[in-house]
């Protein structure tokens, strides 16, 4: 299958800052309740055990689009889905900013999530507008961007949460989002694939992807752990640092999570290590960063200075293996193939948001019932099982450079 748009230069420098600003704004409000988990909690009556909910369902939300809505970027002109996406997912917001229940923000946290999986869809957009040789570039700073979306939403929504109230975080978002639909249908390039499978036959072939594709098998494996960490970190972490041990305000809680940004450096250094050959060596990297992100506030000392000091360490570190492994997946994703591009990112982005949902909910009530230590362990656990995944699958082996290209 072939589409109507095979560029012969390279994706413009513009067009992949639009793209990767559009991720990141996009992507970010699957993330604005993480740091507002209490707050909201609190106006809607959730309980603290059922608090990881909030972002929970929005995960849930997105794993679904990821199935059912992004394969459709295989089989309608890409341009038009994401603005009806976007549109979709304003209205999801705005109702949002007006909940006072918890049934309806639950609701519209799973709208949101159905309606945000626009930024997968413009994921392989980008990399279809590269060159093969540059791929992993483009790719690395369109994720860049989306990373830096997932990044800032969590300060960004603790500021504005600080200063007039959560509700206000949902009504502005909505509003960016829906001038975000109307830039990017003004901007973007057409893209409309040819000779598509109807629909149903389109959802049917993903199962058959996963079924003969090792490399998403494998891939898959190791982002949902990572995802999972992350997501696990990021719900029970501003729970902790509102607690008797930091008493940190909404805008202290804004500043730890700003500097967690800076781990979205990660990502454009993957892209060109994909690009040069070196995926396997830099997963298992990235995997280390992963467990070295909760080894290091295990190892906190009794000293609150000192105690907060490794704890916005561990969020760099942790960010930045979050970011370099996504990249890495992506890259090699994106080599199988332009006329399934779509659907091999939508199973890739379903399994791993899948497990970050696990370690949402799980980091929340591990947290509730056995306190923070155990949840530092629980979040450890799953890229240490990833990095044992690759050990087992690698040191029998034997890692040559031949290996890398088929085998990533």
């Amino acid at each position: 299958m072939t589409t109507t748009t095979h560029p012969a230069a390279d994706i413009s420098p513009g067009t992949t800052r639009l793209l990767a600003v559009a991720a990141g704004l996009i992507v970010a409000s699957l993330y604005y309740a993480q740091t507002l988990v209490g707050p909201i909690s609190r106006a809607t009556g959730l309980s603290l055990d059922a608090a990881g909910l909030i972002v929970t369902l929005t995960q849930v939300g997105y794993a679904l689009g990821l199935l059912f809505i992004v394969p459709l970027g295989d089989l309608l002109e890409n341009r038009k889905l994401v603005f009806v996406l976007l549109l979709a997912t304003s209205a999801m917001l705005a109702l949002a900013a007006f909940s006072s229940s918890a049934a309806l923000f639950l609701a519209t946290s799973l709208g949101i999530g159905l309606g945000s999986v626009a930024a997968q869809v413009l994921v392989p957009f980008a990399a279809h507008l590269s060159r093969e040789e540059t791929r992993g570039q483009t790719v690395g700073k369109v994720v860049s961007g989306l990373l830096v979306g997932i990044m800032l939403a969590r300060p960004l929504a603790s500021l504005v949460a600080d200063h007039f109230s959560w509700h206000a975080v949902y009504g502005a978002a909505a509003l960016a989002v829906v001038l975000l639909a109307f830039v990017l249908r003004a901007r973007l390039p057409q893209r409309v694939p040819q000779g598509g499978l109807p629909y149903g036959r389109l959802i049917g072939s993903m199962w058959q992807l996963l079924r003969t594709t090792p490399l998403l098998r494998r891939r898959a494996v190791y982002h949902a752990a990572m995802f999972a960490s992350f997501s696990l970190f990021w719900t029970v972490t501003p729970l902790v640092l509102a607690g008797s041990s930091f008493h940190l305000s909404q805008t202290g809680i804004a500043i730890f999570a700003l500097v967690g940004v800076a781990g979205a450096v990660a990502s454009p250094v993957a892209g060109r290590l994909a690009d040069r050959g070196h995926t396997v060596y830099a997963t298992a990297a990235a995997l280390l960063l992963g467990v070295a992100g909760f080894v290091l506030p295990l190892a906190a000392p009794d000293s609150r200075e000192l105690a907060l000091a490794l704890l916005v360490l561990a969020s760099i570190v942790l960010d930045m293996g979050v970011a370099a492994n996504l990249v890495l997946s992506q890259r090699a994703l994106f080599a199988l193939g332009a006329e399934v591009r779509s659907r091999l990112n939508g199973i890739f982005f379903a399994l791993f948001f899948a497990g970050g949902a696990l370690g949402s909910a799980l980091g929340a009530w591990v947290y509730a019932r056995h306190g923070w230590d155990a949840a530092l362990l629980t979040g450890m656990a799953f890229p240490a099982a990833a990095l044992a995944w690759w050990i087992a699958e690698w040191a029998g082996r034997g890692i040559t450079r031949s290996a890398q290209v088929p085998l990533q």
